[in-house]
């Protein structure tokens, strides 16, 4: 009987963002106002895990300040989900219009025409992560692969594959699968669309500084772009406030990067990523437990 309820909750919660994508973002940008007051409220697991993180980044801001991040990163983060109705089921011509792109957008394919080099775009987790995805696909020539997790719920995954897919010039890799067919991918000219800071665990991580703290971080950008000559050019993806659409920025290059050193070069990105937060720290995805795993004989955070 729960898991019917639970089936039927889920086709209901589908069917309802389907219908959300008719409506102006400006209505949606509202709406998710009204709605993420009540997600501060009963989301309290995700609402604690944001504090901690606040806490553990801005220990110099008073209880106050960071409980008012919280609610605010609660607002961008529920109109990011409305957003993806727009993202999944709008027209291209609707998106286009909509995203607002900044910087060398064409990098990657010069690059790749003119020294047979490939590109890794690295998209730290910003609420508006997979706008930046969309603005890869509907703006700029060069086919793209990146790698996703799979989801639990058979229908949420198919919708999620088919959102991410469906203008037809990227692949997606299952993260749980062997790296090989990705590798083939970028060898042949694509586009790496790499999301490089989350917590997977301490297989190939290192524990560098995250705002002070040591997070468990990838060590694959540095490997992979050392390995494979790869350009680094960093994408930061940003709501616009009022419904306005979304910011893409694709920055330079990352400056000296790789180099032989991977630790070293992990740390430098997690202070590039810290400095992106800071510009818009409302916006990063703070409800992940981002300092999950912990140095032997630390105790835990959460």
């Amino acid at each position: 009987m729960k898991h019917t309820l639970r089936e039927a909750g889920i086709r209901l919660g589908l069917g309802l963002l389907w219908l959300l994508h008719w409506l102006p973002l400006p209505m949606l940008a509202m709406l998710a106002a009204g709605v993420s007051r009540l997600l501060y409220r009963v989301a309290a697991s995700r609402r604690r895990i944001a504090l901690r993180n606040l806490e553990l980044c801005f220990p110099e801001q008073p209880v106050a300040e960071r409980e008012a991040l919280a609610r605010a990163h609660f607002r961008w983060l529920t109109q990011s989900l409305l957003d993806r109705a727009v993202l999944w089921w709008a027209p291209a011509w609707r998106l286009r219009r909509l995203i607002h792109v900044e910087g060398d957008i064409g990098l990657a394919e010069r690059l790749w025409q003119t020294e047979q080099r490939p590109t890794m775009w690295l998209c730290p987790h910003f609420v508006a992560l997979d706008v930046a995805g969309a603005a890869i696909l509907l703006k700029q020539p060069r086919p793209g692969a990146s790698i996703y997790q799979r989801q639990s719920h058979p229908l949420m995954d198919r919708l999620m594959k088919r959102g991410r897919l469906r203008f037809g010039n990227a692949e997606i890799f299952p993260r749980q699968d062997s790296v090989k067919p990705l590798l083939r991918a970028i060898k042949s000219g694509r586009g790496f669309f790499n999301l490089p800071d989350m917590d997977f665990g301490l297989r190939d991580a290192a524990f560098v500084p995250f705002f002070g703290v040591p997070a468990a971080t990838l060590l694959a950008p540095s490997r992979m772009a050392r390995m494979l000559d790869m350009a680094v050019q960093p994408v930061i993806a940003e709501i616009l406030p009022r419904g306005q659409g979304w910011r893409v920025r694709f920055m330079p290059p990352l400056d000296g990067f790789p180099t032989e050193h991977a630790e070293a070069d992990t740390a430098a990105m997690n202070r590039f990523i810290e400095a992106q937060i800071r510009l818009q720290p409302a916006q990063y995805l703070w409800v992940h437990k981002r300092f999950k795993t912990r140095p032997p004989g630390s105790p835990r955070l959460y």
